[in-house]
């Protein structure tokens, strides 16, 4: 078991910047490809969103297009964490953003039915 845990939400501005955490524990973090995926308001939980990921060894990142340029994952094996790092923010960023644990290869690692673990999430809510 894996047990994820986000934080760094919060309310920004258009044009600011948040940097998300996730800290995971249980078993060993680095046999896990990490993800962030999102919830926007109104939809359903089973409807989110990819926006990035990356392989175990962070050599391999993978972003959404609407996301590209903008946003950066990273992550610290050290600490077992992975980061989203989120600039030029947009009202339509505004969401739940989750992270999300994958064994194995990094095959499908944009669906979200590939995950194994999953976080409680975190509201960003981006102003205009």
């Amino acid at each position: 078991q894996v047990h994820l845990v986000e934080s760094g939400g919060g309310l920004v501005q258009a044009g600011g910047s948040l940097r998300l955490s996730c800290t995971a524990s249980g078993r060993t973090f680095t046999n896990y490809n990490m993800g962030w995926f999102r919830q926007a308001p109104g939809k359903e939980r089973e409807f989110v969103e990819f926006v990035a990921a990356i392989s175990w060894r962070g050599d391999s990142t993978y972003y959404a297009d609407s996301v590209k340029g903008r946003f950066t994952i990273s992550r610290d094996n050290a600490k077992n964490t992975v980061y989203l790092q989120m600039n030029n923010l947009k009202p339509e960023d505004t969401a739940v953003y989750y992270c999300a644990a994958k064994d194995g290869s990094v095959f499908q690692i944009h669906i979200q039915n590939s995950y194994n673990y999953w976080g409680q999430g975190t509201q960003v809510t981006v102003s205009s």
